[in-house]
């Protein structure tokens, strides 16, 4: 009896199965992967039915192996991202696999056209999670116009008003949007360590050094605590040596959120406004001596 490719890849080894791994050997995982027939329409519906009504394990193996291939072309189409391709056809084949547990022969799709979501929604996923420069891209709507905005970018080159206008059209997204999500996409991924053999000379401009936190330093922390408890004393302190009249013009006119106008205290206390003024600044210029003392 003649083996088909697909039967021959179920009958490998253990150890076999293990270096078909895309990041152990990506060439050899790729040159296999495409060794692998492609099933007739009659073959994948068998399968399938076996796997649905079933639940046979060798059915879903086999339906695996035969549309590796496939992941490995979309995650060729993901190479813009800088990310290592092995990766991207890992994440791809959990998609693949969830694809093939969740597929319903019944429909009447063949189950790649079913499989491409699972496939892409992984690696977009993984892209996601590793393209420093698109984790600014949280919302559903951003993460599909980065996606749709970079397949549909004709050139490395700015996109013109027209083509700009074109695209927020077609996402259905305003204009701006489509203007700042280019502007990352045109950025690049920088390490923040710098690089293990970096000289002097060149070691210096790694993000590590210039983009040093304030609150670094404990010490620091632990004195600004201190400045900022004693300040907040000293403020309740000159606050209750006012008379109330100032306490509460100082409190309506600075600390509170609905703050209150010169004229509305007036009428209230039945002065004029530039009296109010008048109190107002002598009861700041008490504060600020019982600030600084």
């Amino acid at each position: 009896m003649v083996m088909t490719e697909t039967q021959r890849a179920l009958a490998l080894p253990n150890s076999a199965v293990l270096n078909m791994a895309p990041r152990a050997n990506l060439p050899a995982y790729v040159q296999a992967v495409s060794g692998i027939a492609i099933l007739s329409v009659e073959r994948e519906r068998e399968l399938a039915e076996r796997l649905y009504y079933e639940e046979c394990v060798d059915s879903a193996r086999e339906l695996v192996l035969a549309h590796l291939r496939f992941v490995v072309h979309i995650a060729r189409s993901y190479s813009g991202y800088g990310l290592a391709e092995a990766d991207l056809i890992q994440e791809g084949n959990v998609g693949l696999m969830k694809a093939v547990k969740r597929f319903d022969p019944t429909k009447g799709v063949r189950l790649v056209s079913f499989a491409v979501h699972w496939i892409k929604a992984e690696m977009h996923e993984y892209i996601l999670r590793n393209w420093r420069i698109v984790k600014v891209a949280t919302t559903k709507a951003q993460r599909k116009l980065f996606f749709n905005l970079r397949s549909q970018k004709k050139s490395l080159d700015w996109l013109s008003a027209e083509e700009t206008r074109a695209i927020a059209a077609d996402l259905g997204v305003d204009e701006a949007e489509v203007t700042r999500m280019e502007g990352r996409l045109a950025g690049r991924d920088i390490a923040f360590d710098a690089p293990a053999d970096a000289d002097e000379d060149d070691g210096w401009q790694a993000p590590q050094y210039f983009l040093t936190g304030g609150q670094s330093d404990p010490s620091e922390l632990v004195e600004a605590e201190n400045f900022a408890e004693d300040s907040m004393g000293r403020l309740h302190l000159a606050l209750a040596d006012l008379d109330d009249r100032s306490r509460d013009i100082l409190e309506r006119r600075w600390l509170l959120d609905n703050k209150s106008t010169l004229h509305e205290l007036a009428a209230e206390y039945q002065v004029s406004a530039e009296r109010i003024r008048q109190l107002e600044a002598n009861a700041l210029k008490k504060l600020r001596t019982a600030m600084v003392a």
